[in-house]
């Protein structure tokens, strides 16, 4: 570039009228030489230039042209630069006149010889670069370059390959660092391990490129006829180098209130969680406000306090007024739209749910016919693990339009066992004292039936063959509510086959004409025969 660039404001160059917006440069062998911003007379400034180029290029090649030779006549309204040849003949090459001049604020005289003293640097140092000392040089350092880069490459290599087996061999060690942060219960062993040989590998090849990159400008540069190319790689690198941290100091405000909201944030919600734990454990307590409903509301205020953080923060984020991010929340708007309905009435569902409690996690419920122990209770669905170790995944909004049977209520609530009742069925032939002992003797018996409340039965219909009696008792732990059903009906064919009373359950009709009876034998009885 021109010396007389760096004395003239950038101001100057459009404020003066006829001159160029977008200054022009005479290049040579890649390398800017001068600045024109006006060409002289009505030339256009491209052709001036690309015409200049070519006369430089002739004239830097031609050795019977000294560098010293070109000096500086005045022909007014012009003073020319051109060759002074050995028998004192002029051969003029480039004029400048005032016009030109005042583009940089300068006079004629001087922007004229500040273009000599150029022209003949530029001379000077072109033929430099083209001497075979300066070939043998390059050709030198560009072997040596090559070979520290390709024993770079073997290092890049060793290490990756080192990393490759470490990462393979000691999985468990990140895990170990990833307890700490408390994140181990989200991963596996062979998650981590995938997730780090992917970040090795993207490491390994970015780093491979960057620096191979790097290195054609700099192999690029060593050559004369390429130093102008590698000059331009070595401007977009510096370019975009130069953008980054630009962009970098920037976002730094933005990116302190990101931060500054950020915390804000994590220090509210943790101090709802520590507010919300208080009422858990009943530290704190709130007239009409359940324990149970502590947790819940918990999640349930650190996904709005989320919410309202990342509202306060999308502004401060870069680029969030862009392009992309509008078309990314037009995505996320339809989405949401395709699905919200679905899961609006889940979610609503779940609330409702938690808040006119219902149950509880580890509750024994039956919900929708379904019997189990109820292992999760989420905004969209409600968990069940059945007796035979199925989970069932019912979506609340079924769950909130169904009968929900909760066997663990009574015992927490109102500190009172839960009944099971059975139905059997006697004939009128034995009297009903009898049935109520034998039904009641068979309660008592049973581990699984408290005797906080004494079992009773109650006669629910006269039928036309036999009288329905309805057995009550009281479920030690609601827990094992299957279990202890099934033992009591073992106890009653027990007692009754012990007392040789029929059970009429099913009905069907018993004729006395020799057919045997359905007594079974009694329990521990031997050959005993039934009844005739």
């Amino acid at each position: 570039m021109a010396a007389t660039a760096k004395d003239a404001a950038p101001a100057e160059v459009t404020g003066k009228p006829g001159c160029a917006a977008k200054p022009g440069f005479i290049t040579l062998d890649g390398q800017k030489v001068l600045e024109i911003r006006r060409a002289p007379g009505a030339q256009k400034l491209d052709a001036y230039v690309r015409r200049a180029e070519g006369r430089l290029l002739q004239l830097a090649k031609d050795l019977a042209v000294q560098p010293s030779q070109l000096v500086v006549q005045e022909e007014p309204p012009f003073s020319v630069i051109g060759i002074l040849e050995q028998d004192g003949h002029f051969a003029p090459e480039m004029a400048v006149d005032d016009r030109e001049a005042s583009c940089f604020g300068l006079s004629r005289q001087q922007l004229a010889n500040s273009y000599r003293d150029n022209l003949r640097t530029a001379i000077s140092a072109f033929r430099d670069r083209r001497t075979l000392s300066t070939w043998l040089t390059g050709t030198a350092l560009a072997a040596l370059v090559l070979g520290i880069y390709v024993l770079w490459l073997r290092v890049q290599g060793n290490i990756n390959q080192r990393l490759r087996r470490r990462i393979a061999e000691r999985p468990r060690f990140i895990l170990q660092r990833l307890s700490r942060l408390g994140l181990s219960g989200f991963v596996e062993v062979d998650q981590v391990r995938r997730l780090m040989q992917r970040l090795r590998q993207v490491i390994h090849w970015s780093v491979l490129i960057l620096i191979s990159y790097l290195l054609i400008p700099l192999l690029l540069g060593l050559f004369p006829p390429t130093q102008g190319i590698a000059a331009g790689l070595r401007s977009q690198i510096r370019d975009l180098v130069m953008g980054f941290l630009n962009g970098v100091v920037q976002a730094i405000p933005n990116l302190l209130s990101i931060l500054v909201i950020l915390a804000i944030t994590i220090l509210v919600i943790r101090a709802s969680n520590a507010w919300f734990q208080a009422l858990d454990r009943g530290r704190v307590r709130i007239p009409g406000f359940y324990q149970e409903w502590a947790l819940p509301t918990a999640r349930l205020a650190a996904i709005l306090l989320t919410l309202v953080g990342l509202a306060a923060a999308f502004p401060y984020i870069p680029g969030s007024g862009s392009k992309v991010f509008q078309g990314a929340g037009l995505f996320v708007g339809v989405l949401a739209a395709f699905g919200s309905s679905a899961i609006a009435t889940n979610v609503i569902s779940g609330l409702m749910l938690i808040y006119t409690r219902a149950f509880r996690e580890g509750d024994r419920v039956e919900i929708n016919g379904v019997l189990g122990v109820v292992q999760d209770r989420a905004l969209l669905v409600t968990r069940l693990q059945t007796p035979r170790n199925e989970l069932v995944s019912i979506p609340n909004a079924t769950v909130i339009g169904a009968s929900v049977v909760n066997y663990s209520f009574s015992r927490r609530e109102i500190q009172q066992p839960v009944a099971l009742a059975t139905t059997i069925t006697i004939g009128y032939d034995v009297p009903w004292r009898q049935v109520h002992e034998l039904m009641l003797g068979a309660a008592r018996s049973v581990a699984g039936i408290t005797d906080e409340i004494e079992p009773f039965v109650l006669q629910t219909s006269l039928n036309d063959f036999h009288i329905s009696y309805e057995l009550n008792a009281f479920v030690r732990d609601a827990g094992t509510y299957r279990q202890t059903l099934s033992e009591v009906l073992a106890a009653l064919q027990d007692q009754f086959a012990r007392a040789n009373v029929e059970i009429l359950s099913p009905g069907y009709h018993a004729i006395r004409n020799g057919n045997a009876s359905t007594v079974p034998a009694a329990p521990n009885d031997g050959a005993r025969e039934p009844k005739g």
